[in-house]
């Protein structure tokens, strides 16, 4: 018996979708992610029901909003890759991760809840994520620049932790780049010196 072919969903459910998801994504922007789902069925011009059938929960569309823009982080950080090490990647990445994660209020929560949640429907799009820590993480260490100690994991556990800061204190981008250079600073190493020891001195700069 020949398999059983799953048809395509309609034109009309596409376009639902979709609608969905771009209104999720401006009622988020203005509201945050705790915004009640009614307002964003009416302004994507569809009933609850329909929205329901398409994201059962609210992590299920939150998933669908994040995996687009994240998407997008992801695709522009290729230029990372071209970047001479004196550009030092790996903090350039840590900087526009921790700053695309406070796009909408409360993102770094559900990020860092869904991390070591295999269940969660914002898994994949945190494991893509990751890969991406590791790969640029991997570099800076083959090049004398980063820890040997850090892992990827953790790396992406502080940056999500630095992004909450910079949502919930209102960093604009000077003072989240500040942020989060002070806390990753122990993942960087300079390298001509290495990693640098607890009994080394650090100046304050006065």
């Amino acid at each position: 018996m020949p398999p059983v072919r799953s048809r395509p969903p309609r034109a009309d459910a596409r376009r639902n979708r979709a609608a969905i998801v771009a209104a999720a994504r401006q009622v988020f922007e203005a509201e945050g992610l705790r915004a009640p789902t009614d307002g964003i069925a009416t302004a994507a011009g569809v009933g609850n029901a329909t929205l329901y059938r398409n994201f059962p929960t609210r992590d299920d569309l939150l998933a669908a909003v994040v995996e687009d823009s994240m998407s997008d982080l992801l695709d522009t950080s290729a230029d990372l890759d071209a970047a001479p090490a004196a550009a030092d990647p790996l903090r350039e990445w840590c900087f526009r991760l921790a700053w695309h994660l406070r796009t909408w209020h409360d993102l770094p929560t559900y990020v860092a809840a869904a991390l070591n949640a295999p269940d969660s429907p914002l898994q994949a799009i945190c494991a893509r994520l990751g890969a991406r820590t590791g790969e640029l993480l991997d570099r800076a260490r083959a090049e004398g620049s980063a820890d040997p100690g850090v892992t990827a994991g953790a790396l992406l556990e502080l940056i999500t932790a630095t992004a909450w800061a910079v949502d919930h204190f209102g960093d604009d981008p000077a003072a989240a780049r500040r942020r989060v250079a002070l806390a990753t600073a122990g993942v960087h190493t300079d390298r001509n010196r290495g990693p640098r020891r607890t009994s080394d001195p650090v100046h304050d700069g006065h």
